[in-house]
């Protein structure tokens, strides 16, 4: 039987929405095996055991990076670096594990019908990706938001990618990790963002790349004016038409609540699906995760560490010499040394 490994990349403080989506993952395919790649420790009070888990296993940061993790994290701000370690995790799954096939999804997807489309396309090609838009705007705004917005950010939603264990996919996530480890970082301006933005080269450098438009498959606030949910009979979720198989549940908070007002109108349904999927979440939350926590987002006496100070760090070689452990303070520190710069800039 086919090996099929999913994994998804969080810290702590989205524990509770990775929980949602493993939950959803293992009930339509308890066959599957599921990976928690967490980059972060965890708080004081809180013990995350997998035999009350949907995870399989869970890997860290530290398992994948090796030396200087904590050098080439704190170069990193959260999302950044829970993007950073995606190359590496598909490298390990694929040559460590021997997984034949490896579906990435993002922490805060559920999903709601068989994934197994995803695993019959690899039987033929090495990667799958799946598009922001697969139906081009009319609305003025909606251009803006949605295919300028691709333009922006990428042409691929990297919430999902499929790859099968062959040697064009090993190809692939050696350079894809390769990118990630020096350049996963929102850099807009210089046209780079995080893991995303480098997919847009997957068809230029690779070969046997399925680009999946089916309208079920990573539903969002960025498709949702061309996409609109049902219910059938049943109560299966149907989007255009044809089976829901996932929702990205994208910006859980005001700036999801606003572009989904705008874009799914008076189909009420999508709502519906949000105040499922908020119920889910809360339900799978736990009070002994403080909130907003990242272990790796502040120095050694809880100040958090400002992105210009991460910028700085991971540009300047001589300071990560200088400062082998930077989230530590005190005299002699890289921050002891910021605030010394900053006194003399005053």
């Amino acid at each position: 039987m086919m090996t099929i490994h999913a994994f998804t990349s969080f810290t702590y403080s989205y524990l509770n929405r990775a929980r949602v989506l493993a939950a959803t993952l293992r009930q339509l395919h308890p066959d599957w095996t599921i990976w928690a790649v967490v980059t972060d420790k965890t708080p004081e009070g809180f013990d995350f055991n997998l035999a009350k888990e949907d995870f399989h296993h869970v890997i860290t940061a530290e398992d994948l990076v090796g030396d200087g993790v904590d050098q080439w994290l704190f170069g990193h701000d959260v999302v950044e670096a829970c993007t950073a370690v995606k190359g590496l995790a598909c490298a390990h799954l694929l040559r460590d594990v021997g997984a034949e096939k490896v579906i990435y999804l993002d922490p805060d997807i559920a999903v709601f019908g068989d994934l197994s489309p995803v695993a019959d396309l690899l039987d033929t090609h090495s990667i799958v990706l799946t598009p922001h838009q697969t139906i081009p705007e009319t609305d003025p705004r909606a251009i803006i938001d949605n295919e300028v917005a691709s333009l922006h950010y990428g042409t691929y939603n990297l919430g999902f990618l499929a790859l099968r264990n062959d040697s064009e996919a090993l190809k692939f996530v050696d350079w894809w990790a390769d990118r990630l480890h020096d350049w996963c970082h929102d850099r807009l301006d210089i046209g780079v963002f995080v893991d995303q933005k480098w997919c847009n080269l997957i068809p230029c450098f690779f070969d046997h790349i399925a680009t999946l438009r089916d309208d079920g498959f990573n539903v969002a606030s960025w498709n949702l004016s061309q996409r609109e949910l049902s219910f059938s009979d049943q109560g299966e979720g149907l989007i255009n038409g044809v089976p829901l198989r996932f929702f990205h549940f994208t910006k859980l908070g005001p700036v999801g609540d606003q572009m989904t007002r705008r874009y799914a109108g008076d189909n009420t349904e999508v709502f519906e699906l949000w105040r499922w999927y908020r119920r889910a979440v809360e339900g799978a939350s736990d009070r002994a995760i403080p909130e907003g926590w990242w272990y790796y987002g502040r120095y050694d006496d809880g100040a958090p560490i400002p992105k210009e100070d991460r910028a700085l760090y991971r540009t300047r070689p001589d300071l990560r010499r200088t400062f082998p452990d930077p989230r530590r303070t005190g005299v002699g520190s890289f921050r002891d040394w910021r605030l010394a710069q900053e006194g003399e800039r005053v």
